[in-house]
């Protein structure tokens, strides 16, 4: 499993990927006319991917590809970057519902952490997810992050305003880094 930087070349395997997925995507995906998931074209894959590119060189995201055993899997994003004294993030995923339940996505969540605390320089990250997507919530229960409320009507979704249950890690939280915390946690299971 590896995390690499978004690319415009990757059109056409994010659009066959989004495509076969877009059922099952459909009632956690912001409401977006830059990225819709019933589009067939490749236009709105470049769009998105146009203006991540120009937020990472702004330094307010952090846009990579999950690749497992060297296929696109998923998309994770390290968004609304906030410097000064709040040196804050949010994040958002998404995998192909084919590779789910392998430990990819808290694998792809944790290293992606790892980068922007002890890399990057953030202190805190946040993960807002809708309360009935309870794989997505088990994504950051696994991984430690801590509930910490509900945000009314946060996102427009699935063509509503939808509430968000709010989870968040500090550096803090995770001081020998979150991806070392996950392995260890993974072995202790087996």
């Amino acid at each position: 499993m590896r995390l690499r930087p978004l690319r415009i070349r990757d059109a056409a395997v994010w659009r066959e990927v989004r495509l076969r997925n877009a059922e099952w995507l459909r009632p956690w995906e912001p409401t977006n006319p830059e990225t819709p998931l019933y589009r067939t074209g490749i236009t709105p894959y470049v769009a998105m991917a146009q203006v991540m590119r120009r937020e990472a060189r702004q330094g307010v995201a952090l846009p990579w590809v999950v690749t497992y055993e060297r296929q696109f899997v998923g998309q994770l994003t390290i968004g609304a970057i906030v410097w000064g004294s709040a040196r804050s993030a949010q994040v958002g995923y998404w995998i192909d519902r084919r590779f789910a339940g392998r430990g990819v996505t808290p694998t792809a969540l944790a290293l992606a952490v790892d980068h922007c605390f002890f890399h990057v320089g953030l202190h805190r990250i946040e993960a807002n997810i809708r309360p009935e997507n309870l794989p997505s919530r088990r994504v950051v229960e696994k991984l430690g992050f801590r509930e910490e409320g509900v945000r009314r009507r946060q996102l427009h979704i699935d063509g509503a305003w939808r509430d968000h249950t709010c989870y968040a890690l500090t550096v803090e939280d995770v001081p020998t880094g979150l991806l070392t915390r996950w392995r260890n946690a993974r072995g202790a299971q087996t």
